[in-house]
Parts: structure tokens; sequence; C-alpha cells
């Protein structure tokens, strides 16, 4: 299989517009090193030429124009992309979908049924793209079992439920259910490899770490370094558990978890533009590399 990072970073990118946080000043000063971030999304082919789009995020404009296989330019209105996967509800993961309105057919659209009624309901994206050429839903179950995509023959999907968060305009929200965020397992039937990919995870409960044991590459959220991250950086009084992340560098957090898997390439995805560890020279980076453990960014490639 081939995975293609489109955007690493989590909401609002990095640096992000509004923020003077020490780090997206000093990026934007040259005084910080570390690279710019566009928010959060794979894509992922079987074969090298059709793709599946994992997410679509704000960003999607500048993420295809970067991505030249994405468009192979057959004719007047062209696009690799032949399916979309979503992951959750949450903005920084949809919103890209009004930017794919112009595409000359319904989209298909693989989804659970509880990021169905949020994307019809509380933020209805699917609602306005009938307008266009609309989309043709198919459900994701959250009962483990795989699934396939036509376009991408040899790989089966699984959907594993991850306890997280519901966005802000959801009727599950702070009373999640399943299917409000999953994880994706990708399994390649020709060469046996798992590849994980679970951009938004608030804890890893046991059926979790099992995928994770069982997987060649784990894509995991990334977002904080720390729970009160937020509020350390005098922009929220929210804490990272009560945004559906996990954490990095306390006790039970991603670093201690991934630590003790020795199978997986190990990779932090949708890192908020907060996290030292996008400053490549600074401790919390060294500890990082210490472990293994590698940052995703945009335009990584990985094949398994």
């Amino acid at each position: 299989m081939h995975i293609h990072v489109l955007g690493s970073g989590a909401g609002g990118g990095f640096p992000q517009w509004n923020c003077n946080c020490v780090n997206c000043k000093g990026v934007r000063e040259g005084t910080v090193n570390a690279q710019p971030r566009t928010q959060s999304s794979i894509a992922v082919s079987a074969d090298g030429v059709d793709w599946i789009l994992f997410n679509a995020s704000p960003d999607i404009k500048k993420q295809l124009d970067d991505f030249p296989a994405i468009q192979p330019a057959r004719e007047v209105r062209d696009t690799a992309i032949k399916a979309i996967l979503i992951t959750d509800a949450q903005i920084d993961h949809t919103t890209g979908l009004l930017t794919l309105r112009e595409h000359n057919k319904p989209w298909d659209i693989y989804c659970t049924e509880a990021v169905h009624g949020d994307l019809t309901t509380g933020f209805p994206i699917f609602t306005i793209l009938g307008h266009f050429r609309g989309i043709n839903w198919h459900e994701v179950k959250t009962d483990q079992v795989p699934f396939t995509i036509p376009a991408a023959a040899g790989l089966e999907f699984t959907a594993v439920p991850l306890k997280s968060e519901a966005p802000p305009f959801s009727p599950h929200r702070h009373n999640t259910v399943p299917g409000d965020n999953v994880g994706i397992n990708i399994h390649d039937t020709r060469t046996g490899k798992n590849v994980f990919y679970a951009p938004g995870l608030g804890v890893v409960e046991d059926h979790v770490l099992e995928y994770m044991r069982n997987a060649d590459c784990i894509l995991m959220d990334g977002t904080v370094w720390t729970d009160d991250e937020m509020s350390r950086e005098g922009i929220s009084d929210k804490r990272a558990t009560e945004m559906g992340h996990i954490n990095q560098s306390e006790e039970g957090g991603s670093i201690s978890i991934l630590n003790s898997l020795e199978k997986p390439r190990k990779i932090l995805i949708h890192i908020n533009n907060t996290n030292p560890i996008l400053n490549e020279d600074s401790p919390e980076r060294q500890i990082l590399n210490a472990a293994g453990i590698e940052l995703a960014y945009d335009g990584m490639d990985l094949e398994y």
C-alpha cells in the first residue's frame, strides 16, 4: 500500500492564522526550527494510481496542489481520488468537502452512522453537497468487521471505535456514541502489512492497543505534549482530555504506550501548533527522537 501524508497539523494548522504562541511566532519570524504544517489528512492507494482520501481538511486545495499524483489530468476535469473515508465529523476533517463540490459525479463517502448524522444536521455539509453533485453514503460499521472499497483492490479497512469526543455541534458532545470517532486499520492482503491510523484519540483502550501491537506502522494522535498545554500558553482553559486527545509526556500518555510496542514504526500526526515537539531543537523533540518516535510532515510518503 502507498500512503501520502497530505497534512500533519491539528485544527488551524501551523502556524495558525491568529496565533502568536512561541511556536507560531517563531516559525513566522524564522527563530524556531520547525516546518509549517497544514491540517491533518492522508491519501491511501493500493496501486499508486487510484487514491482514497482520508478526511478532507480546510487546506485541501493546497494539499492536492502539492501532490501531483492526485491530478493525473487525463481529461478536462479529473482527479485520482476515487472515494473519501471520514474518521470523525470535526471541522478540521470535513470542511474540505465543500471545496470538492465541483466533482463531476456524486462522491462515494464512507463514514459511520454517527458521523453521517452530524454532517446532515449540526454541520450539514452532506445536505449542502446535495445541491451540487451529491454523495453516495456507504455506512461504516463499528463492529470491527473488515470492509473493502472497490477502488482499492487488495486493501481491507477496519473501523476501530475510539474513546474521543464528538464535535461541539453534535448532540453526542460529552456523551459520545460508538462511531463518533474511529481509527482505521488498513490491511494489505498482498503484503500482509497493517497500518493503523488514529488522528483523534483520547484513551488507548485494550482493543485499540491490540491493533497497535499488530501494526507495522502507527499514525497516531500527536496533538499535545501535556494535558494542560493550551492553558499554559494562555489560549484555552480546556484540557486535551476534554477535547478528546491523549497527551504525549505524562504517565499513561502516548510516549509510554508507544515505548511498550516493539513491532510498529511509530509516527505522530495531528500535531497542535502549541506542541513543543514541532521545534526540532527542543528538549521534547529530543525525547521523541531518543524513543524512535517520528513526526509526520506534509508530503511524507510511506509504503507497506
